[in-house]
């Protein structure tokens, strides 16, 4: 089962799943879930191949899903679901194929569709870097900083650099992301069959990111007919990191219950 990190103690509401992007892990969500874990219990995973969690030689949707249907399962049996980017779609795609499982479902910043950018010139430099002799994170940020010139990004990519381990490792199987990464951009279509999800939806998107294009709607309200979409000034993809209190105050609301 994945790697999962407990914030407060379960209550009478689902427990909230959070579910990160790419090169992300449940750490990174570490003070949003603290916060968010005031009224119910928030769970942070380590998708596969990410963090703590198991590694596999499959990184697609349907497989991520199922991953976080073993969790909720765990859990209760349903959750309300939030995921960013690549745990977006996972958390999209468990709505679709495991239903009963999700309570409410946020998707932050993503739609269910292909996209056409690619993230394997990340995975090269992080498979390139020199961990030899390394002991330190300044240092492996001036390394990293040969071939990625932007800090933030470094910054966020080192949160996975084991500087413990002897030698040091990534808590990224890198190889199969990479392998994997036509699967991790694209969407699979459900297959015939998988009705849409019924319950309330969020997408809560980012209003200077062009991930949720004006074009996207109609699918998402196919498969999500119950979705409402919002956006929060001022912010790019990383809108949780962005503006955290923006975000953490959308997700909340929503997730309140309605009282009546």
């Amino acid at each position: 089962m994945l790697n999962t990190t407990l914030h407060g103690t379960a209550t009478d509401r689902p427990p909230l799943i959070i579910a990160h992007g790419l090169f992300g892990s449940g750490r990174n969500w570490g003070a949003i879930a603290r916060r968010l874990s005031d009224r119910r219990q928030v769970i942070a995973v380590d998708m596969r191949n990410h963090g703590d969690s198991p590694w596999s030689d499959r990184h697609d949707y349907p497989a991520m899903a199922g991953d976080l249907a073993e969790v909720i399962a765990a859990h209760g049996g349903q959750a309300d679901v939030l995921g960013h980017s690549m745990g977006g779609k996972a958390a999209m795609m468990l709505a679709l194929t495991h239903p009963d499982a999700v309570n409410r479902l946020v998707v932050a910043d993503v739609a269910p569709v292909a996209y056409d950018h690619d993230q394997r010139r990340n995975v090269d430099a992080m498979r390139g870097l020199d961990l030899t002799g390394l002991t330190s994170r300044s240092e492996a940020d001036r390394r990293l900083a040969a071939v990625i010139g932007d800090p933030t990004l470094r910054s966020f990519f080192l949160q996975s650099l084991d500087l413990r381990a002897d030698p040091p490792r990534w808590r990224l199987n890198l190889d199969v992301l990479a392998a994997e990464m036509d699967r991790i951009v694209g969407w699979p279509e459900p297959e015939a069959g998988y009705p849409p999800f019924p319950r309330p939806a969020l997408f809560l998107s980012g209003a200077l990111s062009n991930y949720v294009r004006p074009e996207y709607r109609a699918q998402i309200k196919a498969l999500f007919p119950a979705a409402r979409q919002a956006k929060i000034p001022g912010t790019g993809h990383w809108l949780h990191a962005e503006n955290p209190r923006a975000f953490e105050a959308a997700v909340a609301a929503f997730l309140e219950p309605v009282s009546g």
